[in-house]
């Protein structure tokens, strides 16, 4: 049986980072797919662990040599899903996880359309502005353009499979679950 992909989206701050960790312990067969990126690593990301930190010429090299499954421009930084390990990991049935943004997702259904497209929402606007300010790993200015980019992405969700609140972790973790369950087998 090949394997199978399933995008995670969601805007800035909405807890997605938090419900991956915590799919990837609960789903054995789970593999999550590292992204690469041209943006500075935040002080508590690791390289290869978080993201590949890569300068603006080795990703066009990327792009160029046809190593990036998808790509693209976010928050001024560009991101795209290195192929190779993807590759292997479908031939041996895993199940991929994404941590993509939504033009990712809808490069990613272009490719496979049998991918699944789970985007997690926040509870509110009001909660994801509290959340980000709480974070502290933005300049105001960031967070204003996150949250402005976060409607757009709302807004895009409709492209989605499905869709989970993430207004209480354990809930939303257990509905992804069930969804990524339910769609694999």
């Amino acid at each position: 049986m090949k394997g199978m992909f399933f995008v995670i989206s969601a805007p800035s701050g909405a807890g997605k980072t938090t419900v991956i960790k915590r799919l990837m312990r609960e789903l054995p067969n789970a593999v999550l797919s590292v992204s690469a990126t041209t943006r500075s690593p935040r002080k508590d990301e690791q390289e290869g662990a978080d993201y590949f930190f890569v300068s603006e010429n080795r990703f066009d090299e990327m792009i160029k040599n046809n190593e990036l499954l998808e790509w693209a421009a976010v928050h001024g930084a560009r991101y795209g899903t290195p192929r190779s390990k993807v590759e292997k990991w479908i031939e041996e049935g895993k199940t991929i996880l994404l941590d993509i943004d939504v033009q990712g997702g809808k490069s990613v259904k272009k490719t496979f359309n049998n991918a699944v497209l789970v985007f997690l929402m926040p509870p509110s606007k009001e909660e994801l502005a509290k959340r980000l300010a709480l974070r502290g790993t933005d300049k105001p200015k960031d967070v204003k353009l996150r949250l402005k980019n976060a409607e757009k992405e709302i807004a895009a969700s409709d492209f989605y499979d499905y869709k989970v609140v993430n207004d209480d972790l354990d809930k939303a973790v257990n509905e992804a679950k069930r969804i990524i369950l339910r769609c694999s087998g």
